[in-house]
């Protein structure tokens, strides 16, 4: 259902730090334009936790009404209340979203038992179809291939966003439900990730280069891994770069560079600093982008 290069895209604000609808309109086109094969409104780089619901609904509306049925619009749903996650997913849908992104609940530490109860009770109460997203370096909670596999046999929820680093986990989860759409959420890892199986990824990288990341997720879906080990080696300091600072500081540095957006953060992220400024010249350089 979801596959190749899919950007977690960022959130444009004015300078005041208000929400620049025009910039997103133009973003998103421009990422439909470069070959993403679908976008991920209101993720982690979407500073959704700095995003006020209506403002929140409102890039999922946008992004919905931009992309009109050219690629699907996996709108980023997560909270640590499962009420509030549910929420989000009604709104998503009643705005014709295609899918829920769902992080692990965060701060409360769920067992593998809550987290179980909470993707089921989120399935049971929608008919969204839901990509789970398990990224324990930033929930602690860690969704385990076990729970995984359990999840996968409702039918509404479909894949998952592994962001846990953890390889050998593809194979794994490939044994357990061989049709489960697998996305990798860490770019540096995509490569050795769609060799052992996956589907895509779920770029931050693809936000400042979306042509390049959809010419590597084509060369991997065809097989030719030495084209995309290319590719790979073209991209690879821009993924380390991207994360050089608290994200997406980097990557509105680098958007900004390419004249695409501005750089306006919310607090608690800031700007990122001059050395990690240097880092994304570099890289950007590097892919041939600058």
């Amino acid at each position: 259902m979801f596959t190749g290069s899919i950007p977690a895209l960022v959130t444009p604000f004015k300078p005041d730090g208000a929400l620049d609808e025009a910039r997103l309109v133009a973003f998103v086109e421009w990422q439909i334009a470069q070959g993403s094969s679908a976008l991920v409104p209101c993720g982690t780089t979407g500073e959704a936790a700095t995003l006020s619901f209506e403002e929140h609904y409102r890039v999922i509306e946008i992004s919905v009404q931009v992309a009109a049925g050219r690629v699907p619009v996996i709108a980023g749903c997560g909270s640590n209340d499962t009420a509030t996650a549910l929420r989000h997913m009604a709104k998503a849908a009643a705005l014709g979203a295609d899918a829920a992104l769902v992080v692990c609940p965060y701060y409360n530490k769920p067992s593998q038992a809550g987290l179980l109860a909470h993707f089921s009770a989120l399935a049971a109460a929608s008919d969204l179809p839901i990509i789970l997203y398990n990224v324990p370096s930033r929930t602690v909670a860690d969704l385990s291939v076990e729970t995984t596999a359990t999840l996968s046999a409702l039918p509404t929820i479909v894949g998952i966003k592994d962001a846990s680093g953890n390889l050998p986990r593809v194979t794994a989860l490939r044994g357990l439900c061989p049709d489960f759409v697998q996305l990798s959420g860490n770019d540096d890892m995509t490569l050795g990730y769609m060799a052992m199986g996956g589907h895509g990824c779920i770029s931050v990288t693809a936000n400042v280069a979306p042509r390049l990341c959809a010419e590597f997720q084509a060369a991997c879906a065809r097989g030719d891994y030495a084209a995309a080990r290319d590719l790979n080696d073209r991209l690879y300091p821009l993924h380390a770069a991207l994360f050089s600072d608290a994200s997406p500081g980097p990557a509105k540095y680098a958007l900004a560079k390419l004249g695409r957006l501005g750089e306006t953060l919310r607090l608690p992220i800031t700007p990122p600093s001059e050395a990690s400024r240097a880092l994304v010249d570099a890289a950007l350089a590097h892919a041939g982008l600058s």
